[in-house]
């Protein structure tokens, strides 16, 4: 019969090898933990076991220890103090690589412009993207919201439906794109509810965000985590990302600019932007804004500076080119 060690070592390799590398070691040591209890004590003689096979214990631990096929690879952090184990993550930006960028945000499904969306394909279609890249608040999730609903809204499910029937007409006038979904901070709405009205339900694959939307999106590429995309020296951010909202007497695009002192752009205000600068060398650095898909005048906000809007965007010798588009009355400015 197996020794107690052999089964949790044998136990944390498979759900390792399941979960795969990039799931955290504290929220696979939850979810393994509370999966075959009483095998592990504790969530920390889970996380324990995890960081043995892993090889995260020491050169003692790494020598008894036979297998080494999950071992971490890479050079490690150095610790010559043997400070507690930490939960540090890597925040590593996405690297997009494709000629042509067709970017959409903020279409908020069900609560898109027809008139605005259509007019954006049809400009996109003649420019033959290589990548369409749905850069956050693709789907509203106005039911997940913390705020006070009006129950005659769509729900859950329908939205997901919708967002289905999306995908696949972008799959069929962009035949030979690859698409890409950026998580914004509405489809966070998800996660935020799953924590605190089913956190039983957190770790569970089926019940991944990710594994949603990729079931209902063949071959569609997801960044979470609020990632920076770099695209040949652009930072494409959703708009969220930062721990405050951006203040600028001017612009959008500004306040990026001040925030973020690079070339960059972001969606989230529903607002067309540019905004240039040169410092004392005469570098160039430009930031930019680009406008919404989904309706202009909601109920939550009649009075407001929206704008319909994309952008397109090509990778040049020396870096990218950027044709931040608008839309008025259904026609492209």
């Amino acid at each position: 019969m197996a020794s107690k060690q052999t089964l949790t070592s044998t136990t944390a390799s498979e759900y390792r090898k399941r979960y795969g590398a990039e799931m955290p070691t504290l929220k696979l040591a939850r979810i393994m933990y509370n999966e075959t209890k009483p095998l592990f004590n504790s969530v920390d003689h889970a996380r324990a076991i995890l960081r043995y096979i892993e090889g995260k214990m020491g050169d003692k631990n790494r020598k008894q220890n036979p297998d080494k096929s999950l071992y971490v690879k890479g050079e490690r952090p150095k610790n010559p103090y043997s400070l507690p184990p930490s939960d540090e993550t890597s925040f590593e930006p996405y690297k997009l690589k494709a000629k042509r960028v067709f970017l959409i945000n903020d279409v908020h499904i069900p609560y898109h412009s027809i008139e605005a969306v259509t007019a954006a394909i049809d400009f996109a279609k003649k420019e033959k993207p290589d990548c369409v890249l749905l850069n956050g608040d693709i789907l509203d999730f106005f039911g997940l919201s913390r705020f006070v609903k009006d129950p005659r809204k769509r729900h859950f499910a329908e939205e997901l439906k919708m967002f289905k029937d999306f995908f696949d007409i972008l799959k069929k006038q962009f035949p030979k794109a690859k698409i890409v979904f950026k998580v914004g901070n509405h489809e966070e709405r998800y996660e935020h509810f799953l924590w605190t009205k089913a956190s039983e339900l957190t770790g569970v694959d089926e019940f991944e965000l990710s594994n949603i939307i990729k079931s209902r999106a063949e071959g569609i590429e997801v960044i979470k985590d609020k990632r920076i995309i770099n695209y040949n020296g652009l930072n494409i951010i959703h708009g969220h990302e930062f721990a405050t909202s951006f203040f600028s007497p001017v612009n959008v695009a500004r306040g990026l600019f001040l925030r973020g002192k690079t070339s960059a752009m972001q969606g989230h205000s529903h607002q067309t932007s540019e905004h240039t600068e040169n410092d004392m060398n005469g570098k160039i650095t430009t930031t930019w804004s680009v406008g919404a898909l989904c309706e202009l005048h909601p109920q939550f906000s009649p009075i407001n500076k929206w704008n319909h809007g994309f952008c397109m965007i090509d990778a040049a010798e020396d870096g990218f080119e950027v044709r931040n588009k608008r839309i008025y009355k259904g026609k492209v400015l």
